[in-house]
């Protein structure tokens, strides 16, 4: 049996599905993991797949990938766009798209786990597959930890992953130490008092204070980080009032903060609770302001030692060329804790997703930013080949440099 992974891949990018919402991605790549001859678990975690393959002594690897979308309208005109619709925050709908490429991780996942399957008699011990939900809420790896996978599976030797990224597809990038940022998100509710927009001087004015407050805040990186240190202070969202003529009592502000390590992460969380208090109280504010934090991610720290293993390994399979340090990236990840949790070492690594030749072209232009697709993006999407062949490639290279 052979899987048609270019038609896997089409079929998950046309259904995307939310976070905790992948009922449908979930029961595909369960199906394609029995067909294969795993033993399979479904609803770990919410919507969670476990695929175990045992074959004899050896090393156990546990290897993720995640699955869900995010509530972006595709704009990228192809003829597989997902025009999927989801129930979203506060049970709006929004449109879904796969701008992240998860269904990418996906395919790649069910085609490598088919290689490793065939060929079997060259490697010894132990594949774990996690097909994990709600990596975009920073909460799918910790789902799954809290309902049993490291007391109920073989504990791991070593948990391994992969992420498309724009990278041109043949490229590879892994590094050794600090891969991806830690991160948390912040909700900050600003207490004013409202009142008639035609009577200032009688409110406390919450817009005021929360547009003062993200100036300031944008001091925390510029002003109080070392520049040689990576550190981002985001406001992506701020909510306040209903009407023109009405100062509200309450603004919110949600946050992304981003940083390489706990002690660097310590220094900007208090530096934004005290620029967050100072705007209050330089305001006026009667009460305090609320500051939440909604979620924690850890930095993703690539081991050493697995780490040069992995490398050499994906070298010999891809190419010495295909094989680059991409250096750190600010964004998040939540499948170290699967590796944290267990102890063992992790190897998380980029594989590229964009056509090679536009890549090289914005390159020497110098408009990678401006003419390459991003992670999030609504026109974003991994040119199919050889995108596909490479992920399931480099996965099955590392997973069989640490069986052995």
């Amino acid at each position: 049996m052979t899987i048609d992974l270019e038609a896997l891949y089409i079929d998950l990018h046309r259904h995307p599905e939310l976070s905790f919402q992948e009922t449908r991605t979930a029961g595909i790549a369960a199906a394609h993991l029995r067909e294969l001859g795993l033993a399979v678990e479904e609803g770990v975690g919410g919507t969670g797949v476990v695929g175990m393959l045992r074959n004899g002594d050896g090393p156990v690897v546990w290897m993720r990938a995640d699955m869900d979308g995010l509530p972006v309208e595709e704009r990228t005109g192809l003829p597989y766009a997902s025009t999927a619709t989801g129930t979203g925050a506060g049970g709006v709908e929004v449109p879904v798209m796969h701008a992240c490429g998860h269904d990418m991780h996906v395919t790649a996942m069910i085609g490598a786990v088919e290689e490793l399957v065939k060929g079997r008699a060259d490697w010894s011990g132990t594949v774990v597959v996690l097909l994990q939900p709600a990596e975009e809420l920073g909460a799918g790896a910790r789902a799954m930890l809290d309902a049993g996978v490291l007391e109920r599976y073989p504990a791991p030797t070593a948990v391994i992953g992969q992420h498309v990224t724009p990278l041109p597809a043949g490229v590879v990038g892994v590094r050794s130490g600090a891969q991806m940022s830690a991160s948390d998100a912040l909700t900050v509710t600003l207490h004013g008092r409202g009142g008639h927009g035609s009577r200032p001087h009688s409110t406390v004015d919450p817009v005021v204070m929360a547009a003062a407050t993200v100036m300031r805040l944008q001091t925390v990186v510029s002003r109080e980080v070392d520049p040689k240190d990576v550190a981002v202070v985001t406001v992506g969202s701020i909510h306040a009032g209903q009407k023109n003529n009405i100062i509200p009592a309450e603004a919110t502000l949600e946050l992304s903060l981003r940083y390489p390590d706990d002690a660097l992460r310590a220094k900007v969380l208090a530096a934004v609770e005290r620029v967050v208090r100072a705007e209050a109280m330089a305001s006026g504010a009667e009460v305090e302001p609320d500051i939440r934090i909604d979620h924690t991610l850890p930095a993703t720290i690539n081991d050493e030692t697995a780490t040069l293993r992995v490398a050499s390994a994906l070298r010999r399979a891809l190419g010495e060329d295909a094989v680059i340090d991409p250096g750190m990236s600010a964004g998040s990840e939540d499948v170290s804790w699967f590796a944290r949790d267990a102890g063992v070492p992790l190897v998380f690594w980029f594989w590229g997703g964009s056509d090679p030749e536009r890549w090289a072209a914005a390159s020497a232009a110098g408009t990678l930013d401006r003419d390459i697709p991003v992670n999030h993006s609504a026109v974003y999407a991994p040119v199919m080949h050889p995108t596909i062949e490479v992920g399931v490639t480099a996965l099955v290279a590392a997973a069989r440099e640490l069986l052995g």
